[in-house]
C-alpha cells in the first residue's frame, strides 16, 4: 500500500511558508525571510511529530486579473524538496500540488522517483489539474484538456516502473521499451487534489490520497463514498487512502487575535483540536495545517503549542 497514515490513525504536516509570496497564503513576516529559515521551519514540523512538509507548484504567473494576487515568487517544487531532503532525515515530502498537465510524465516520474531516491524514501506526489488558464497558455498546453492530461500522467507514472523498460499508449503521449529510473525507494504515494467531485473521482481511481482544498467537514461523506466508489470500478475497492482535511487557518499563541495578525479563522488550542476531531470523525486521517504568525519565532512556536497541547487533546478518549 502507498497511504503514509498508518492504519487506524492520523497524521498532520504542513506546507511550507517562504516558498510562495503569493498574498492569499504569505504573512508579511515571510517577505524577508531567508532559506535557512525555510529549513529551520522544516526541520522543526520534522521534530514536533509532522509527517509531510508540503511545496506548492506554479512555474510562470501571468500579469492579469485573475492572477494578480498571486506574486512571481513560487520556489520549484522539486528542487525546493530536494533540497530540504538533505537538511531533513524523517519527514515525508509532499508536492501539494504538482500541475502533472505542465510535464511529460516521464519527467513528473523520473523527478519523483529521484527525490524519493535521494530521501531515502519519503517523496510524496501530490498532483492537481490547475486553475490559471493564462499560464498554460504561456506553457503552451491546452488549458480545457488538463484534466485528462492529468489522467493519463497519473496513468503512465504509474506504469513507469513496472519493468525496466516500459511503454505507454495514449491520447496525448505515447512511447515504447524506454527506461526511467532510479526507481523510488517504495511505491510512490499519488495524493491527488481538487474540490469536486471530478478530483474526489480521480483519486479514487488512480490515487493513494486525496489532497483538501478547504473543503466543510460535512461534505465529507460525500467526498469517501466518491473516492470509495470510484476505487472499487477500478478494482481498487481494498486501497487504504490518506484523506486529507483542512482544519481551520489559525493562530495557537492566544484564543483571541492579537494586533497586527493576519487573517486567521481559529484561536487557541481548542477550536483547532475540536475541528481535526470532527475530521476524523468524518473519516479523514491526514490533516494539512496552515498556522498565522507576525514573525518568524511565533510561528515556530505554534509546531510545539500543537505538539504539546493539540494533540492531546485529538487523542483523548
Amino acid at each position: 500500500m502507498a497511504a503514509i497514515t498508518p492504519a487506524g490513525e492520523w497524521t498532520y504536516g504542513v506546507a511550507l511558508p517562504i516558498h510562495t509570496l503569493t498574498a492569499t497564503l504569505a504573512d508579511p513576516w515571510e517577505h524577508a525571510a531567508t532559506v535557512d529559515d525555510l529549513v529551520r521551519i522544516a526541520r522543526k514540523a520534522e521534530a514536533t511529530g509532522h509527517h509531510f512538509v508540503g511545496v506548492t507548484d506554479h512555474v510562470a504567473i501571468p500579469d492579469n486579473d485573475y492572477a494578480a494576487h498571486m506574486g512571481t515568487t513560487w520556489y520549484d517544487t522539486v528542487a525546493t524538496l530536494s533540497y530540504l531532503a538533505a537538511r531533513t532525515d524523517t519527514v515525508n515530502l509532499a508536492s501539494v500540488v504538482w500541475i502533472a498537465a505542465y510535464r511529460h510524465p516521464l519527467q513528473t516520474a523520473k523527478s519523483f522517483a529521484t527525490l524519493d531516491h535521494l530521501s531515502g524514501g519519503r517523496a510524496v506526489l501530490g498532483v492537481g489539474s490547475g486553475h490559471v488558464e493564462a499560464e498554460f497558455e504561456a506553457l503552451g498546453v491546452d488549458f480545457d484538456a488538463r484534466g485528462r492530461l492529468l489522467d493519463e500522467t497519473l496513468e503512465a507514472v504509474r506504469g513507469a516502473f513496472d519493468d525496466r523498460y516500459v511503454s505507454h499508449s495514449g491520447e496525448a503521449f505515447s512511447y515504447s521499451d524506454v527506461g526511467v529510473g532510479p526507481t523510488p525507494v517504495r511505491e510512490l504515494p499519488i495524493w491527488v487534489g481538487g474540490s469536486g467531485r471530478a478530483a474526489w473521482r480521480r483519486a479514487g481511481r488512480l490515487g493513494d490520497g486525496y489532497v483538501p482544498m478547504g473543503n466543510p467537514v460535512g461534505q465529507y461523506g460525500e467526498i469517501i463514498d466518491t473516492m470509495q466508489a470510484a476505487a472499487a470500478a477500478e478494482g481498487r475497492a481494498e486501497v487504504r487512502f490518506d484523506v486529507g482535511f483542512m482544519p481551520p487557518w489559525c493562530y495557537l499563541l492566544a484564543d483571541a487575535a492579537p494586533e497586527g495578525l493576519p487573517p486567521a479563522m481559529a484561536f487557541g488550542v481548542e477550536p483547532v483540536a475540536a475541528s481535526i476531531r470532527a475530521g476524523r470523525e468524518a473519516g479523514a486521517n491526514t490533516f494539512h495545517l496552515k498556522f498565522r504568525a507576525r514573525t518568524l519565532e511565533e510561528y515556530l512556536d505554534q509546531f510545539d503549542v500543537f505538539a504539546e497541547s493539540v494533540v492531546p487533546l485529538v487523542d483523548e478518549p
